[in-house]
């Protein structure tokens, strides 16, 4: 660093012998230049190990997920069909309820219903698995139908993201829920609180998140009208185990 005293009415300049010389009159410093290859290339290996480690993660955990969701929909099951003992998968297959799925076929691929039998091996119901988009999401849900009288046994709503304090009241306002245990009759028919003309179908909405209890409503009709003709093809009055299947406990 140069400086400039003035000792007794001389001008001197002190150098700094650390410092670097300073350009000549008239000579622009240059700045160096920035390797555009180095940056790319660390931006490459930084995104490659990123990459990497969301992979390694994702196959630890994805497992853990998996059989964290069968268990939560095993117990969604047995809460909706009221009495189930027991249940067996049907495999919607060449237009056909099956127990077994074609050779070499992945499980993912193929639509299912969850038939449910009493300790006595009789039918208890059928439960069916479906989600739509609601005001925000999807909404998934799981719903009970004893498919002899045509009335709703249960419902559960598996995954939402609806709004806070709004939405969520489809999983969260038990006034609401227990209509679909009170044994309703199908297709469901929505009704604004207090306006219901004493139909077997009628299910009160929740005022203030009309379109989410009204939309969880429509999932449950759409899901019948699919799996109504499949269902009365008929479905085994008892508990059936096919030599190939697996029976679940």
């Amino acid at each position: 660093m140069n400086e400039r005293r003035d000792i007794e009415g001389l001008d001197v300049q002190v150098v700094d012998p650390a410092a670097p010389p300073p350009p000549e009159a008239g000579e622009v410093p240059v700045d160096k230049p920035v390797s555009t290859f180095r940056l790319v290339a660390t931006l490459a290996v930084a995104g490659a190990l990123a990459g990497l480690l969301i992979v390694l993660v994702n196959q630890h955990t994805k497992p853990i997920i998996d059989k964290y969701k069968a268990e939560q929909l095993q117990k969604a099951v047995y809460e909706v069909l009221p009495g189930t003992d027991r249940y067996n998968t049907y495999y919607l297959v060449d237009s056909a309820l099956s127990l077994a799925l074609p050779e070499g076929a992945k499980e993912s691929e193929y639509k299912r219903i969850y038939v449910g039998y009493d300790a006595a091996g009789q039918l208890s119901g059928v439960a069916i698995s479906r989600g739509e988009s609601g005001f925000q999401d999807i909404i998934m849900i799981i719903f009970g139908v004893n498919p002899n009288s045509g009335k709703l046994m249960g419902m559960k709503v598996l995954d939402s993201k609806e709004t806070p304090g709004l939405g969520d009241k489809i999983f969260k306002d038990m006034t609401y829920v227990n209509q679909f245990f009170a044994g309703p009759e199908t297709p469901l028919i929505p009704v604004k609180p207090g306006t219901g003309k004493g139909l077997p179908g009628e299910i009160d909405t929740i005022t203030g998140a009309t379109i989410s209890s009204k939309k969880l409503i429509e999932i449950i009709n759409h899901a019948l009208e699919e799996w109504g003709p499949y269902m009365d093809q008929g479905i085994p009055q008892t508990y059936p185990v096919a030599a190939d299947a697996e029976v679940t406990p």
